[in-house]
């Protein structure tokens, strides 16, 4: 959790009492069991608005919870989420004043398993995707969601998690 989010107090709570117990519960019911702490961490911003993380680890996937995505990551957009590798940290991170639960599947499906997606398939391995990678990334992520949600299917996710955890214990 970003100490030095803002972030209202109705969002935090939504985000406590709703959105992450769906996200957990998903995973669960695919099989896939979440092994989490809680830590307060921080996210300091550089003049030029690049995320400086205080309190991460580098043998994990850190969901950071915050008010809202840094410009340099964002550029504008009002996204509730982005995953992505900052200075060989594996970084989630949740804008909980934009995030959402499953609303419609294979479209828009809950922010925190859309965001750990994209870490357990791989996604943030890759360097530069083209736009047309990136569209199909979404697209894959808002299936394989909405298979867990819907079918409690995570078979093909439990493989590909497997494979990430397994990097990222060597990278660290």
């Amino acid at each position: 959790m970003d100490a030095h989010a803002q972030c209202p107090a109705v969002f935090i709570q939504r985000f406590w009492w709703k959105l992450w117990p769906e996200a957990y519960r998903t995973f669960g019911q695919s099989g896939i069991d979440l092994q989490t702490t809680d830590e307060t961490g921080a996210v300091k911003r550089s003049a030029a608005d690049r995320p400086m993380f205080v309190g991460l680890r580098r043998d994990r996937l850190n969901l950071v919870l915050t008010g809202h995505i840094p410009m340099f990551w964002d550029r504008g957009r009002s996204l509730a989420g982005v995953t992505t590798i900052s200075d060989g940290y594996h970084v989630s991170m949740i804008a909980m004043r934009y995030a959402h639960g499953n609303q419609v599947p294979f479209f828009s499906t809950n922010t925190c398993v859309h965001e750990l997606l994209h870490a357990l398939l791989g996604d943030l391995l890759v360097r530069h995707p083209s736009g047309q990678q990136v569209l199909e990334r979404e697209w894959r992520v808002d299936s394989y969601a909405s298979r867990m949600w819907l079918f409690h299917d995570g078979a093909a996710v439990r493989q590909a998690a497997r494979v990430y955890l397994e990097r990222l214990r060597q990278g660290a």
